[in-house]
């Protein structure tokens, strides 16, 4: 027991070493890896960076031949801290265990990684450090990355309130289906004001559930909507051919380089939110388009019949 209350504390290259096979593996190491970034489940954690630090360690296949001093024959630690960094920039997240299992599972997309050690500790939040460890290997951890691969481009559509009401909707439905993308509706609040108040971001919070209450307000129109607010089921939905109404809040809150739009501006709103598709254009349907967008906008009347 005193072994492993030991080795549970020690550094991940320990544990890698007492718990390996037979079949030879060389380590490499990342040890005290120290970044700044907002991060955690609790209110606190919100809007306030904190230090996280990282100790990786990757078991990987031994070379076969000379190595030549060649660096693109080996395992770079660059591509250790690449994975942090990329993993860290694509959304803010909640809890360590999550970003633990990402990074474990960019290092495994390489074809030399056999097995990571990831240790991440909070160092801001008590006297001590706080953290998690996870072991991942090849042989039963297939990587999401490598499997999934990109989701399909879908087609953004934003709609006014006269659009929601219209009687063309079920039509329009049709006819978006019929070009064969991956459908994703964005919409505003509702006509009826939401409270106001003076707290800057519980405002912000008040704005983003109105444009949430609209969304299910699309989705009672057709059971074809299904109302959405992760990118993890966005990108299921996007490959199963499911129709999607954006609720925003959580991407919005969670974005490590968020909208400079206010949730008061929906459509704003929507084409930041088209443009982390890198979408081609966004329809709009019964609302007035604005004098500058960041990608292409087509207009369209709430009363057509025709898209």
């Amino acid at each position: 027991m005193t072994s492993e209350i030991r080795l549970a504390f020690a550094h991940p290259s320990e544990r890698s070493e007492a718990t390996a096979d037979d079949a030879p593996l060389d380590r490499i190491s990342v040890r005290d890896h120290t970044v700044e970034v907002e991060i955690g489940a609790f209110q606190a954690e919100r809007g306030v960076t904190q230090r996280i630090c990282f100790n990786i360690v990757v078991e990987v296949r031994p070379l076969t031949g000379p190595i030549d001093d060649d660096v693109d024959r080996i395992l770079s630690y660059d591509k250790v801290t690449e994975a942090i960094a990329v993993e860290l920039s694509d959304e803010r997240l909640n809890l360590l265990e999550t970003l633990a299992e990402r990074v474990a599972e960019r290092i495994l997309l390489e074809p030399q990684a056999m097995r990571a050690f990831v240790r991440i500790e909070k160092l801001d939040r008590g006297p001590g450090a706080l953290g998690v460890e996870i072991v991942r290997a090849r042989r039963d951890h297939a990587p999401r990355l490598a499997e999934d691969g990109p989701a399909p481009q879908p087609q953004l559509i934003y709609l006014g309130n006269r659009a929601i009401a219209s009687p063309h909707l079920t039509a329009w439905i049709d006819q978006l289906e019929a070009g064969g993308k991956p459908l994703i509706f964005c919409v505003g609040a509702s006509d009826t004001p939401a409270p106001q108040i003076a707290h800057k971001m519980a405002q912000r919070r008040i704005d983003l559930l109105a444009i949430e209450q609209n969304a299910w307000v699309l989705a009672s129109k057709d059971d074809r909507c299904v109302v959405v607010n992760t990118r993890t089921e966005l990108d299921w939905a996007m490959k199963n051919g499911q129709t999607c109404v954006w609720a925003p809040s959580k991407i919005v809150l969670d974005a490590v380089d968020g909208p400079s739009a206010q949730p008061r501006d929906a459509l704003a709103l929507a084409v930041w939110f088209a443009a982390t598709f890198e979408a081609e254009e966004m329809i709009v349907i019964g609302s007035d388009l604005p004098q500058q967008a960041s990608i292409p906008l087509r207009s369209v009347p709430a009363d057509a019949a025709t898209l």
